[in-house]
C-alpha cells in the first residue's frame, strides 16, 4: 500500500492510551505486549521534471527483518520461549504505592511475558537481524518539496506475530537551472535586451513541455511579468494546472565599441530633447528627489 501524505508520523489511537491509564488504577488488562515494527524514513532527492511528470525510483533501506533460523522467536531451533517467571507471563507487575496499585512494565522481561534462556545463534535472541531491503517507489507526478509516500508494512519487522511499521519516503526536489515552483506554478527569468524591450519582439521561452513564444510588447520594463496559463504543474492531490511565470528581466549591454558608445550618446542626446515623454518613471522619481532635497532645506 502506498499513499502520498504531509505531516509528522502517526502514533497509536486513544483507546490503547486510557485502557493503559484505568489499567493501571484499576488493576485491569494485564497482558503481555507484542511491539509493532518501527517506522523508517527515506530521503529521495528528485529532479524538477521527474516530481512533475512522476517516476519510479528503486531504493535500498537499511531495516531490520524476522531472523529466518528461528522465524522471529529469538529462541534457538528446537526450543522455545519460556514463561517470564517474575510476571507470569502477563508483561507486567503490580507495585503498591501507598492506597494505590500500579502496574509496570515487568523489568525481566521488558513486557513480553516471556525469556529466552536458550537463544539462536544467528539473531542472539533478538528475533531480527539487519538487511538492506531494495524497493520500487512510485512517485506520483504533481509531487514536491515535504511531500512524503507513505510504504504500509516497510519499516522494520515487529515482535514475532507484530506488523511490520511503515516506510515513509520523504521527497527533497532539487533546484532546477531555470524553474522555480511555488505549488503549482513556476517562475522563469527571461533575459531581454534594451532594444527588444523598446521595440518589442517575439522570442522563445521554456517550459517543461518544450519551447513556447513569447510576444514582448514594446515599451516593456524589467520586472514584468507575463504569465502563460496551463504551463504549470498539476497538483498531486488534484485542482487546477498552475501557470508558468515569465519575468522579465532587461539587460544592459556591456563591453561596448566606440562606434556603439557614440550611438548610444547621440541616442540620449534625443531622449533628452523629448523631455518626459519616453521616461516616465525615470522623471517621476526625479521630481520626487528634488522636491524631498527641497523639503529638507526648507
Amino acid at each position: 500500500d502506498q499513499s502520498v501524505g504531509g505531516g509528522g508520523f502517526s502514533g497509536g489511537g486513544f483507546g490503547d492510551a486510557f485502557s493503559d491509564i484505568f489499567g493501571d488504577i484499576f488493576g485491569g488488562g494485564g497482558r503481555s505486549r507484542v511491539r509493532k515494527g518501527a517506522d523508517l524514513q527515506y530521503n529521495l532527492e528528485l529532479t524538477l521534471e521527474d516530481a512533475v511528470s512522476g517516476t519510479t525510483v528503486k531504493i535500498r533501506v537499511p531495516t531490520l527483518k524476522h531472523c529466518t533460523t528461528c522465524s522471529g522467536s529469538g529462541a534457538k531451533p528446537g526450543t522455545s520461549a519460556e514463561t517470564c517467571s517474575t510476571c507470569g507471563g502477563h508483561g507486567q507487575v503490580r507495585m503498591q504505592q501507598g492506597f494505590f496499585s500500579v502496574q509496570q512494565t515487568c523489568p525481566n522481561c521488558r513486557g513480553k511475558g516471556t525469556t529466552i534462556s536458550d537463544p539462536c545463534n544467528t539473531c542472539h535472541g533478538a528475533g531480527r537481524v539487519k538487511e538492506h531491503k531494495s524497493l520500487s517507489v512510485e512517485v506520483p507526478a504533481g509531487v514536491d518539496n515535504g511531500d512524503r509516500i507513505r510504504l504500509s508494512g516497510e519499516g522494520e519487522a515487529g515482535d514475532a506475530s507484530a506488523p511490520s511499521g511503515d516506510l515513509f519516503v520523504q521527497i527533497h526536489v532539487k533546484p532546477h537551472p531555470i524553474f522555480e515552483r511555488d505549488n503549482a506554478d513556476l517562475y522563469c527569468e527571461v533575459p531581454i535586451s534594451i532594444v527588444t524591450a523598446a521595440l518589442g519582439g517575439e522570442l522563445e521561452v521554456p517550459s517543461l513541455e518544450g519551447r513556447l513564444n513569447l510576444k514582448i510588447p514594446a515599451g516593456t520594463q524589467t520586472h514584468k511579468q507575463f504569465r502563460m496559463r496551463g504551463k504549470g504543474v498539476k497538483p498531486v492531490r488534484g485542482g487546477p494546472i498552475g501557470d508558468l511565470i515569465c519575468r522579465i528581466v532587461v539587460e544592459t549591454p556591456v563591453k561596448l565599441s566606440a562606434e556603439q558608445k557614440q550611438l548610444l550618446e547621440q541616442f540620449a542626446q534625443s531622449m533628452d530633447k523629448a523631455g518626459k515623454k519616453h521616461s516616465p518613471n525615470e522623471n517621476s522619481w526625479i521630481d520626487s528627489m528634488k522636491k524631498f532635497f527641497e523639503d529638507m532645506k526648507s
